[in-house]
């Protein structure tokens, strides 16, 4: 019976407990939104990589030519109802350092073409894209195998290590490659292997709701189960004689 009746309590409490913490999520997605929002900026040089998390979803502006001798598909990844990879490609910039920009996602069967495609495309360019902070792999996720050139999750130091590292003035920083066209304009380039770069949105997960509904339910069925319970046991003790 005291179990019973301390179950409902606990649960209650991990309820209210996730009340707060959906409070606080919801608090983080408004900061970063409003951040999403500004008018992108310029990458200085040498970036500060202490400071990036300060920076998460801001959108920036490259310029640079792509190094495509250094290339990484990530993934598998799935892009309505397709199968594929993201592609990642160090963009080397006219000042001579050069990051890592996630330019999103092409189709399975394009993806070893992709590498030819963008060498074709030599010329300096301009990349509107994301700051990210690095991903953190679950335990579900394979461990990347770098020299196999298998990449499961964007390990941000690895990849840049891989791409010549920091003697070849590669520098840890993730960017996601903005894509602001229709969804006719996708459907091509999903066609052609031309990769496909995310929508400026932000894609922080939120389930304290659900977990709110699902403590708070249990509280209350525990609850009845108690109550339920308490009444047996005095109907119980009312029908022994005395």
């Amino acid at each position: 019976m005291v179990l019973v009746g301390l179950i409902p309590i606990f649960t209650f409490g991990l309820g209210t407990w996730q009340v707060q913490r959906l409070k606080w999520k919801i608090a983080v997605i408004d900061e970063l939104e409003e951040k999403l929002q500004r008018e992108a900026i310029r990458l200085p040089p040498h970036i500060n990589t202490a400071a990036i998390p300060e920076f998460a979803f801001r959108k920036v502006v490259l310029r640079g030519r792509w190094d495509v001798s250094h290339l990484m598909l990530l993934g598998p990844r799935v892009w309505d109802g397709n199968n594929g990879y993201h592609v990642v490609v160090p963009l080397v910039r006219s000042d001579g350092s050069t990051v890592l920009v996630d330019r999103g996602f092409v189709a399975k069967d394009h993806a070893q073409n992709v590498k030819q495609m963008l060498a074709d495309s030599g010329d300096e360019v301009e990349v509107l894209g994301m700051l990210r902070t690095a991903q953190i792999r679950n335990k579900f996720t394979p461990e990347n195998h770098p020299e196999k050139g298998e990449w499961y999750w964007a390990d941000v130091d690895a990849m840049a290590a891989c791409a010549g590292g920091e003697d070849a003035g590669v520098q840890p920083v993730f960017i996601e490659e903005i894509f602001e066209g229709h969804a006719g304009e996708a459907s091509s380039r999903l066609a052609r292997g031309v990769p496909i770069g995310r929508s400026p949105t932000v894609d922080v997960r939120n389930s304290h709701l659900s977990y709110i509904v699902t403590w708070y339910s249990l509280s209350a069925f525990t609850t009845a189960m108690f109550v339920r319970l308490v009444l047996k046991r005095r109907q119980a003790l009312a029908r022994i004689p005395r």
